[in-house]
């Protein structure tokens, strides 16, 4: 198994730990939490740099990362969902959900007809806007939890603002999400015939 494909698994196998870090939902726990997702991010971007460099891309990588990525930004968006201070919608998860299952379905419906779909700009892009709203929404939690103290009442501005940062940044991200995946479904429907 080479460097790539290691990275990838290495990705994998740190979400259940990222799960349960931000399920704890204590301050450090958060903490531990959103280096854990930075960190599997950065595998993502190595993986792909090392696999393509060294042009060592292989079937179980080609299979993998998409799937690591998918997993990573799920169970993300869906562990935000059960935090109530956060305000995020379950439909805006579902959506978010929905439309990476239906591009790995589509992916693998292709690959089934010896079609690859290579991954769009504006996949590309979707990838990036997710990560950075989750990390942006981990450090939201983070000070919602250091500057809500019994004695801390003069924050009272920025505690609002901070609680509705999570809300419109993932509704912006779940329509963006969506067009892109209408997107793959419009230029590679003739897979589907």
């Amino acid at each position: 198994m080479n460097l790539a494909n290691k990275l990838t698994i290495i990705r994998i196998c740190i979400i259940p730990f990222y799960v349960l870090f931000i399920e704890l939902n204590t301050f450090y726990s958060n903490v531990f939490a959103l280096i854990l997702f930075c960190i599997a991010s950065v595998t993502d971007f190595f993986d792909g740099h090392i696999a393509r460099k060294n042009k060592i891309t292989t079937s179980l990588g080609i299979f993998l990362d998409p799937i690591a990525d998918k997993l990573l930004i799920s169970a993300a968006f869906i562990c935000f969902v059960g935090i109530p201070v956060l305000g995020i919608a379950s439909w805006m998860v579902i959506t978010i959900v929905s439309r990476e299952i239906l591009i790995v379905g589509l992916r693998s419906f292709a690959a089934y007809k010896n079609i690859i779909v290579p991954a769009e700009q504006l996949g590309k892009i979707k990838t990036t806007l997710q990560t950075i709203v989750i990390v942006i929404i981990m450090m939201v939690l983070i000070l919602d939890i250091y500057l809500i103290t019994p004695n801390n009442h003069k924050d009272i501005i920025l505690v609002y603002i901070l609680k509705k940062i999570p809300f419109w940044l993932t509704l912006f991200t779940t329509i963006f999400t969506f067009f892109s995946g209408i997107s793959y479904i419009l230029k590679y429907k003739k897979i589907l015939q």
